[in-house]
């Protein structure tokens, strides 16, 4: 059995989703101990304790300690099944993670499913929704399976109530893809999600992106959502580029100027746009687990993350896959698989 330091690295819930995820695909159990051990809330939250009980339904695993706030769990898997499942974080945890731990097994599975998943769809510190349609859904599906995703209704933080389908058509060995050049930028876009709050919040982020980005008035839109639980905002900018699409999100917060929240967020479009480099922080984090699956494969990246290291380091306890990384002048990596 493999064991697995839940506080390393980064120290976050991707340790278990990881370790959930390709144990599934492997059916190598595990034991990972001190969850979440550094945060000011340690051990499963409702969030991680969903994607737990998703990856035990699909899998057919023997699980100890799948309770609220543990730090300790035991997995040990089966053989995958497919089909049609209905997942419910029943709080504002993210859906989308629920998502990313189920995903790796179902789409290299024999058979489609369909899943039906509830909570929040557009979270702080959690792939939002938009990004998963426009920036790593299409990878996926160069790579072989063919999964799309339609949202129902959008969830907020704090009170949730999002949903979204998932359809997947797998294919058992997933193809690995070559991104080593990015290429022009054809166009830059901006949306606003705006629900239960003043329209102005949308028209002052904006104003911010437009001027910080050069985006033209017909590339950027306000969506006003009528149907969501709560109060909710986000801040997206779509760069793009010849071959993919990288999407960067900010979120609205009690307290912080709507001007913050969009200049946050062109910032980080900015740097991306400078380095040069074709795939983006998060979409790095999002690709390392389907280009291990694939056993070959490069992209170029800026900097990496503690996050995307201490992924990687999970990765090699499952899977037999060489993982070579190079860094090249201003900063930027190369992330070679076989």
């Amino acid at each position: 059995m493999i064991t697995i330091d839940g506080s390393a690295g980064e120290g976050g819930g991707q340790i278990l989703r990881t370790a959930l995820a390709l144990a599934t695909v492997t059916g190598k159990p595990f034991r990972i101990e001190k969850i979440r051990a550094g945060r000011p809330k340690p051990g499963l939250l409702r969030q991680h304790l969903t994607a737990v009980r998703a990856a035990a339904k699909i899998s057919g695993a023997t699980i100890t300690g799948a309770e609220l706030g543990s730090g300790t769990v035991t997995f040990s898997p089966g053989r995958i099944t497919t089909g049609d499942f209905h997942f419910a974080v029943g709080t504002a945890g993210s859906a989308t993670l629920v998502l990313q731990t189920v995903l790796p097994a179902l789409m290299t599975a024999n058979a489609p499913s369909k899943l039906m998943l509830e909570g929040g769809t557009h979270n702080p510190a959690a792939p939002p929704f938009d990004f998963l349609t426009k920036s790593f859904l299409p990878l996926i599906n160069r790579m072989g399976p063919k999964v799309s995703a339609v949202l129902e209704c959008p969830g907020f933080y704090p009170a949730g109530g999002g949903r979204f389908t998932v359809s997947i058509d797998p294919l058992p060995r997933v193809l690995p893809i070559e991104m080593i050049e990015r290429g022009a930028i054809p166009s830059i876009r901006a949306h606003i999600l705006i629900a239960n709050l003043p329209r102005s919040i949308a028209e002052r982020e904006v104003k911010v992106l437009s001027r910080l980005l050069a985006i033209p008035e017909d590339s950027l839109t306000v969506e006003v959502i009528r149907s969501a639980e709560g109060p909710g905002n986000v801040a997206m900018v779509e760069i793009e580029t010849e071959d993919h699409a990288e999407v960067f999100t900010g979120f609205g917060e009690i307290a912080v100027r709507a001007e913050a929240v969009a200049t946050k967020v062109a910032q980080e479009a900015r740097a991306y746009i400078t380095s040069g480099v074709p795939i983006g922080k998060y979409l790095t984090d999002q690709l390392l687990i389907p280009m291990a699956l694939s056993g070959s494969g490069t992209f170029r990246t800026g900097p990496l993350s503690l996050h995307a290291t201490t992924n990687l380091e999970v990765i090699r306890q499952f899977l037999e896959v060489d993982i070579k990384l190079g860094e090249g002048p201003k900063c930027v990596w190369t992330i070679r698989f076989g």
